[in-house]
């Protein structure tokens, strides 16, 4: 996949979300996390097995305004606001760096305006943080990651797919049938 993606989080006070959205970020191959005005060890956090810290780059940010991306690096907040982008209609940038705010709280206006682009997820409510950074990074997945057009039918074959089983006979009564 073309580019490359970071993921982060403002004012963050679970380690446990912290944990799991930056495991996740690593198992999704992002280029780099990072932390503004957050709490956050690997070790409090215990959810991030894989300890992404320790083999991606991470950054800590006292403030919005202390935030450093790469040239060329596209901000992208995740919260739910009525002017938001639906994450449905977003094309991804090739680079870009993903935040999200707190759990009990939205991304600071300070923040908000930074960024280049404000996607929401079409739900009814918000979603845990984690759940919402790994919705995202599919989406980016599945979008970037050239694996080609969905069939418009089950039964269409997809092109080096394994040719499909046909189905089972049916065997009612689960009984063995005899051979003749």
């Amino acid at each position: 996949m073309r580019g490359y993606f970071g993921i982060g989080v403002e004012r963050m006070s679970k380690p446990m979300n912290a944990g799991n959205l930056f495991r996740t970020a690593h198992a999704f191959g992002a280029g780099f996390v990072f932390t503004i005005d957050a709490e956050y060890s690997v070790k409090r956090a215990r959810s991030d097995t894989s300890k992404s810290p320790d083999s991606l780059p991470w950054y800590e940010y006292d403030s919005a305004a202390d935030l450093a991306l790469p040239q060329g690096c596209e901000l992208v907040g995740i919260e739910l606001l009525e002017t938001a982008v639906e994450l449905p209609r977003f094309r991804h940038p090739l680079r870009a760096a993903y935040v999200l705010g707190p759990e009990m709280g939205s991304l600071s206006p300070e923040l908000v305006a930074r960024c280049r682009h404000v996607i929401k997820i079409p739900t009814s409510f918000c979603v845990n943080v984690a759940v919402a950074g790994a919705i995202v990074m599919y989406d980016r997945l599945i979008t970037l990651g050239r694996f080609g057009e969905r069939p418009i039918s089950p039964l269409a074959h997809i092109p080096g797919a394994a040719p499909a089983q046909a189905p089972a006979a049916a065997n009612p009564g689960g009984r063995t049938p005899k051979r003749r």
